[in-house]
């Protein structure tokens, strides 16, 4: 039993589809949403970072992307502390930091202002919600970081192939843009040139355009030559029964969710959410008969990679939980300010999230050059 537990080498056969990734950092993220704690938020980043750090693949390009979604979660934080000082903030406050120079503003822009004083409550307030973005952000970019995102297209039905396709094109840009910069700043160093400054990202910048441009090309040409496009007859019974489906199961999906968050629609929202959720997957389900691929390899959801996901699943649903029964650490107030505190049941909650840690495959060490 002890052997099963130890976590085994990753390889191709034994590797946590992308698809459980992606469901714990969106567990994470839900987490992330339902709190404003700045205690809690940090325990979210630090469980992301850890199992980042145990378990990407080093010498994958989209494992460096990681860097990236923390200095811009740092940026949004950054961003939204700039705003709340210069245009002002609803929330009341009575501990004055400093004033600025208030800009006089017309009478139909009532309610906006800019300049002005700014209080300690209304600076608090704005690391807190510029917290939980990044929070959010950084999530997004652990998920980017152990997926690798070509093989996400194995987990989606069939009539979402193209857009998928189209997705995942746009989320291997990131990585491999960080990837070629990174290569092009040693390069540099490696000749003696800066690497710092405007001029130096200007030379850096135009080879990873072309390098992105070329990479573009060469997909675009892969994909023509593999036939993508390419769809089988359906009749039209069948399409406009999808059609039907589809949007029909969309919109219940949406009118349920709508009935949940009101108070009135309490009632209604659950029933027509599943009955919607099930006419939207059989709509995907005859979608999928137009497409005629086939699937190598296809990625095989084991014990480990069920784990994975539902650690991250089960810390989105325990922070909702949290929610009913313990708004008040979970949402710290402002106005008056008030220390927040760290809540334990919400705190181990989020330990959850370390599951991938010690269940997943470890990533094979990357071979030390001449050997």
């Amino acid at each position: 039993m002890s052997t099963w537990w130890r976590a085994p080498e990753a390889h191709r056969s034994n590797a946590v589809p992308a698809g459980a990734w992606w469901l714990w950092a969106l567990g994470l993220a839900v987490a992330a949403s339902r709190t404003t704690n700045p205690l809690l938020l940090g325990l979210l980043v630090g469980v992301a970072g850890y199992v980042v750090a145990a378990r990407r693949s080093a010498d994958a390009p989209w494992a460096r992307s990681y860097g990236m979604f923390v200095k811009l979660g740092l940026a949004v934080i950054a961003v939204r502390l700039v705003f709340s000082v210069a245009l002002g903030s609803p929330i009341p406050g009575t501990h004055v930091l400093f004033t600025l120079p208030e800009l006089p503003l017309p009478a139909w822009m009532q309610g906006l202002r800019i300049g002005g004083r700014v209080t300690a409550e209304q600076v608090v307030f704005a690391l807190y919600d510029g917290a939980k973005l990044a929070t959010l952000l950084i999530c997004v970019g652990a998920a980017n970081a152990l997926a690798d995102p070509a093989r996400l297209l194995k987990s989606l039905p069939g009539a979402l192939y193209e857009a998928g396709v189209a997705v995942v094109v746009a989320m291997t840009f990131a990585p491999a843009m960080v990837a070629d910069v990174a290569r092009l700043r040693t390069a540099r160093r490696l000749r003696g040139r800066p690497t710092g400054g405007v001029r130096a990202v200007l030379q850096i910048g135009l080879p990873v355009l072309e390098g992105a441009l070329e990479r573009s090309v060469a997909v675009a040409a892969s994909m023509d030559a593999r036939g993508y496009g390419r769809t089988a007859a359906v009749p039209a019974a069948v399409r406009r029964l999808t059609n039907v489906l589809t949007l029909g199961g969309l919109l219940g999906i949406c009118a349920g969710a709508y009935g949940l968050v009101a108070a009135e629609g309490a009632g209604y929202g659950l029933p027509l959410v599943g009955v919607g959720l099930v006419a939207a997957l059989a709509g995907l389900w005859l979608g999928g008969r137009r497409s005629v691929r086939t699937r190598y390899r296809p990625d095989r959801w084991g014990v480990r990679a069920w784990l994975v996901a539902g650690s991250g699943i089960a810390v989105g649903a325990l922070m909702i939980w949290a929610v009913s029964y313990d708004s008040g650490a979970l949402r710290p107030g402002v106005a008056p300010l008030v220390a927040p505190e760290l809540p334990v049941w919400p705190a181990l909650s989020v330990l959850v999230g370390l599951v991938p840690a010690f269940v997943a495959p470890v990533p094979p060490p990357v071979p030390e050059e001449g050997v």
